[in-house]
């Protein structure tokens, strides 16, 4: 109910606080530009006397009559007048708050930073093409790649980490994650080593020296859980941080190197001087995903930046291949 206080002549509207639709602002701008109902129905594609009950709700709500008849047209009071300054920002504002997410997002104008964690072998195979990527879709936005130590979820959790890439852990079951590729363990050994001379059968394979990489500093993995199946094992003679580090080892000596297969695509610098192989037993497929929290699954700009990561990564990553033991192991 709307209240009119009548004060010898002049009438002073009681506003109707409940009454308040933030849509109206757009309805308020309207009316202060065209300082017309009929002009404001036919740009809000309303019928003239919608928009009559419009400016009725509007003088109920700001307890002022804001439009008033002069002669054969309408004109502003003084305190539309100091509103028309303020009104069109707001309502503006207002339709840009309540306007699908997805379409706010200018990558042109984007200015971020986002933080993503993983570790040496994607850095390596990936980050030159997702640098290249992301910039010349979104030239203000900086990636800064941060080191992967472990598995803790804190960090996703906390915000300091905006996507993680790797082998999603058990720990944090909120976390969300999407399927980038299949990897999977192949051989590396120097150009010329004698086990490359020959057949790699599983027993000649397992009588080379090997050089092992662990980020905890394990002697053992999938290949020797492989080997022992067989009744085989196989001397490690040096374990390393990373696997690039266990490259650089294979490449100097005669110990032999198993690596991701991506760790072997992509950059002739660190694959020089070696030679791939397929392992004689079957070892596990690696699953890898990008992993993000909740909080940002709808932020549009983050929304890009993991569907742009999956995209580099799946057309960067090498072409698998089934090893002798393994068959067809698990698809690409």
């Amino acid at each position: 109910m709307h209240l009119t206080l009548c004060v010898g002549q002049a009438a002073r509207y009681v506003p109707d606080v409940q009454g308040i639709d933030l849509n109206l602002l757009v309805a308020l701008d309207v009316l202060l530009s065209e300082r017309s109902v009929t002009g404001a129905a036919r740009r809000l594609g309303l019928s003239a006397s919608a928009m009559s009950r419009t400016l009725a709700r509007l003088r109920a709500v700001t307890g002022d009559p804001l439009l008033v008849q002069a002669g054969r047209s309408l004109v502003a009071t003084p305190y539309a007048e100091d509103l028309s300054g303020r009104v069109h920002g707001l309502a503006r504002d207002a339709q840009a708050v309540l306007r699908p997410a997805a379409a706010r997002l200018d990558l042109a104008a984007l200015d971020r930073t986002f933080t993503i964690r993983t570790n040496e072998g994607f850095l390596a195979v990936f980050s030159a093409s997702l640098v290249a990527a992301v910039t010349e879709a979104a030239p203000r936005v900086r990636l800064r790649f941060a080191p992967k130590p472990d598995k803790d979820a804190r960090p996703l959790r906390e915000g300091s980490i905006d996507l993680e890439i790797g082998v999603p852990g058990a720990s944090a079951p909120e976390v969300r994650t999407k399927f980038i590729l299949r990897d999977d363990f192949i051989g590396v050994a120097r150009v010329g080593h004698p086990l490359l001379t020959h057949q790699v059968t599983p027993e000649r394979y397992a009588a080379c020296g090997h050089v092992v990489a662990s980020r905890k500093g394990a002697s053992k993995g999938p290949v020797d859980d492989a080997l022992t199946k067989l009744g085989l094992w196989r001397g490690v003679v040096a374990i390393v941080p990373g696997f690039f580090d266990a490259m650089r080892i294979a490449r100097r000596s005669d110990l032999i190197a198993s690596v991701p297969r991506s760790c072997f695509g992509g950059d002739d610098a660190l694959t020089a001087g070696l030679r791939a192989f397929e392992l004689p037993v079957r070892t596990p497929e690696i699953v890898v995903s990008a992993m993000w929290h909740p909080r940002v699954d709808a932020d549009p700009a983050h929304r890009w930046l993991r569907d742009k990561v999956v995209d580099v990564c799946r057309a960067a990553a090498p072409p698998r291949q089934a090893s002798p033991a393994a068959g067809t192991a698990g698809s690409a």
